[in-house]
């Protein structure tokens, strides 16, 4: 797979409007109620990675999860990245819908 090129990442600000880009690497920091909010995230992450074949770096603290997508093999940002990006976001959101219930 092929890194983005410049064009194809101008739109990236309003398709993910929570991440940020620094370089090859796009970021986002995810805020739940509780630690165990954390880990189902986490865990239902885990079960998209593996079937994507793609795998972001994952820091936990307590109730925060901080993911980092980039494409190493390709050298930078590559579909994949946005892709996952797409699904963390709505994974995300109903861990968060299920926390409140």
């Amino acid at each position: 797979m092929k890194p983005l090129r410049p064009e194809q990442m101008k739109g990236l600000r309003s398709q993910l409007p929570e991440w940020s880009r620094r370089g090859a690497v796009i970021r986002r920091t995810f805020e739940f109620t509780d630690f165990v909010a954390a880990l189902r995230f986490v865990n239902a992450i885990g079960r998209a990675a593996e079937a994507a074949q793609h795998h972001p770096d994952i820091d936990i603290r307590w109730n925060r999860v901080r993911l980092a997508l980039t494409t190493h093999d390709a050298g930078g940002l590559t579909q994949k990245d946005l892709d996952l990006a797409v699904v963390c976001d709505r994974l995300a959101a109903r861990v968060e819908r299920s926390s409140r219930t």
